[in-house]
């Protein structure tokens, strides 16, 4: 015998059943497309994305959306504005056309570096929630995001993916005697992610501490001023008090003005008294000397992290590592990226290893440079898509990854 609600259960689920699942894709990464398409068993919809002579994108819809879900593959690549604007535009085409649910599977998301206030710039990743929400997504598929409370920009639902556990089967299978590893964090604040490493491979953990940062200079930007003096501020007040034939006659009115209280007007001035008063400086900061807390002397050395870009921060930990008597240094990543020299030097580094997923594109760099591995994750977005699309749980995606990681 059915109850009501699992007769409705049922109802809901056929209902989702029924409703046809389309994906599209822009330039920004085909070939995960391809491969996505192929584990769920669909095609790819018709959609052409181009750009114009004038380098405006243009997308043309070739078939019908209307009340359907659709999803739409698209992640940063090296045209990273080309790619936000065929997203923005691919979304925008979708919800004009009718569509039922327009989900965007976004592996790596552009602009998520900048997810913090930096003198004065913008949260940047805020402004691009806020453009793919008001483009008409309504869910959000993503990997690794590079803060997690980025989730809290979005006004819909964003399902935050991790790439972990493919990256620790890799350790687990094509690192040899891994067994005698230890997971570095390449700075203290990717200690927590390195944590997560070590905990689930039950390996030692090592931070590399006095890693030069970039140092923020104020010296030209107007903000060193010193708050001004009691004498400036009474210098800066004369001319309020000297009497002009304008305040005079000004005076007067005021004068014979009625003494009722809803007439009356009163102008107080307030001066600063800061004579004797500073505001505390703090003492500059001084880059320490690089240092490894941890014991990484005959053993293999593997960095983690969840973008790799600019790779000098990388080969330089990994000189400080051999220098300390690691034998082996590979580097893992979620997002590699790798843009500008970096495969050239990475060729010529002192890492053995760099694994990274295919959330991005990045075959041309393995050209350039035998050291790159990739590891696929199209089976968890597959996955994710397909729950998505039924209205199944999500929460087998997430097992055992703790709240703070």
């Amino acid at each position: 015998m059915i109850t009501d609600s699992e007769g409705e259960k049922d109802i809901s689920m056929n209902s989702y059943c029924a409703r046809e699942m389309l994906l599209f894709t822009g330039n920004s990464h085909p070939d995960l497309a391809r491969s996505v398409a192929n584990r769920l068993g669909i095609r790819i919809g018709t959609c052409s994305v181009y750009q114009k002579s004038n380098k405006e994108s243009r997308v043309e819809i070739g078939e019908s959306v209307r009340g359907k879900d659709i999803f739409l593959l698209q992640t940063g690549s090296r045209d990273v504005n080309d790619a936000i604007m065929e997203l923005l535009i691919m979304a925008y085409a979708c919800k004009t056309s009718c569509a039922h649910r327009i989900i965007g599977v976004v592996p790596y998301l552009p602009y998520s570096k900048q997810c913090k206030m930096r003198k004065r710039g913008s949260v940047v990743s805020k402004l691009v929630a806020t453009l793919l929400c008001k483009t008409g997504l309504d869910h959000l598929i993503t990997m690794d995001l590079h803060q997690r409370e980025i989730q809290g920009f979005f006004d819909v639902p964003v399902d935050n993916l991790r790439a972990s556990p493919f990256l620790i089967q890799y350790i687990q299978e094509n690192i040899p005697d891994y067994r005698n590893a230890v997971i570095v964090a390449k700075t203290p604040a990717s200690a927590r992610k390195a944590q997560s490493f070590a905990e689930r491979l039950r390996l030692g953990i090592a931070v590399i501490h006095g890693e030069p940062q970039e140092a923020d200079s104020d010296q030209a930007d107007g903000r060193n001023s010193p708050p001004p003096s009691q004498k400036q501020d009474s210098a800066s007040l004369d001319w309020k008090n000297t009497e002009t034939p304008l305040a005079h006659g000004l005076q007067e009115e005021e004068d014979t003005a009625p003494s009722s209280s809803s007439y009356s007007r009163r102008r107080n001035i307030s001066i600063g008294h800061f004579e004797g008063l500073e505001i505390p400086m703090l003492t500059a900061k001084e880059k320490p000397p690089i240092n490894v807390v941890g014991d990484v002397g005959g053993k293999i050395a593997i960095i983690v992290d969840d973008i790799i870009d600019d790779v000098d921060p990388f080969v330089a930990a990994a000189n400080v590592l051999k220098d300390r008597g690691a034998y082996k240094v590979y580097v893992m990543a979620s997002h590699g990226i790798l843009s500008s020299d970096s495969p050239r030097i990475l060729e010529g580094s002192s890492i053995d290893e760099v694994v990274v997923t295919n959330t991005v594109p990045h075959e041309l760099q393995k050209l350039q440079c035998h050291k790159i591995k990739t590891v696929d994750i199209s089976f968890i977005l597959s996955e994710a898509i397909r729950r998505i699309h039924h209205g199944e749980s999500m929460s087998h995606l997430f097992r055992n990854i703790a709240l703070d990681e």
